[in-house]
Formats: C-alpha cells, structure tokens, sequence
C-alpha cells in the first residue's frame, strides 16, 4: 500500500513492495534527469526492512551544485512531482508526488550534512535490530497519538533520532 492523505499521519507493516517501487521510480527519475544526479538514495523508513512506516517512498536525490535543483524541476514535475521549494525543509530541494502522497524527494548537494544524516540514520537501523524496534515502537506510539498532526509526529522522533546520530 502506498499514499498517505493530506493531513493524515499512519503507518503500514513494512512491505518488499516498497523496495521495488524505489527502483521503478529512480529509474525514472535518472531518465529525466541523470545528467545532474550523483545518487538516488532509498531513505526513510520504507528503506528499513522490517520497519513499519508511513506509506510513503523517501527518495535522496544527490546533486553535484544546489542551484542545478531548479534545472531538475521541469523534468520532475512531467513525472507528477509538485516542487515545493527549498524553504520547506533546510538545505535542500524539496518535491512531492500524489494525492494521496506517495513519494517525496529531498535534493540535496553531495556531502550535506542532513543527507548525510538520513544515510547513516537508515543504515544504523537496518544493522541493529533491537534499535529498530525500539524505533518502531515510539513511532506507533506518536503515530496513534497524532493522527492528525504530521509536524507534532516528527517532534516527537527528534530526540530518538539524534541520540543515535551522536553514537554513530
């Protein structure tokens, strides 16, 4: 299952779907615009096997110069992303598809720190099984708390995910 309505927050059991559907998706993604891509990342929790997550497929898209996202959004839009700028979230392009949302993207210049951040993030989870459940948990937790409120979800990570970024 994939898309999460606006306003709404939920998570979904992890599914092998999502991997598939990030592989489908970067490559369209690298048809239209390879020429300024350095990677296309799965991030987020739909990376994570086995992690429950809201059904949206996070993609990092690494970029060699920041200004080369606005040449990308064209040819992002002609594949349903909406751009919503760089001031919605620090230091990157930001794009989303659907409604229900299915993807998001994250356009960042190579070596960001806040991509940075999601990769070891993700991969610290995906190699510590007892981190992720605990993970989990507190994400079920805020998610049953805030099933209206997406940005009080998010609060409610912060502190989880940076006492793992301090360890790493």
């Amino acid at each position: 299952m994939l898309g999460l309505p606006r306003g709404e927050v939920f998570l979904v059991p992890w599914s092998a779907e999502w991997g598939k559907e990030f592989e489908r998706e970067k490559k369209r993604i690298v048809e239209v615009i390879g020429q300024y891509t350095v990677n296309v990342h799965h991030i987020g929790s739909t990376a994570v096997n086995g992690l429950s997550a809201k059904p949206i497929i996070d993609i990092a898209i690494e970029i060699d110069y920041f200004f080369d996202g606005t040449q990308c959004v064209t040819a992002l839009q002609g594949l349903g992303y909406s751009y919503r700028g760089t001031n919605v979230l620090p230091e990157r392009h930001y794009f989303n598809k659907g409604e229900p949302r299915t993807h998001q993207i994250h356009m960042y210049q190579t070596g960001n720190r806040y991509l940075l951040e999601q990769l070891n993030f993700r991969d610290y989870l995906k190699s510590n099984e007892l981190v992720r459940n605990e993970y989990e948990q507190l994400k079920l937790n805020l998610s049953s708390l805030n099933k209206n409120d997406k940005h009080k979800y998010a609060e409610g990570k912060t502190n989880f995910v940076q006492s793992i970024l301090e360890r790493i």
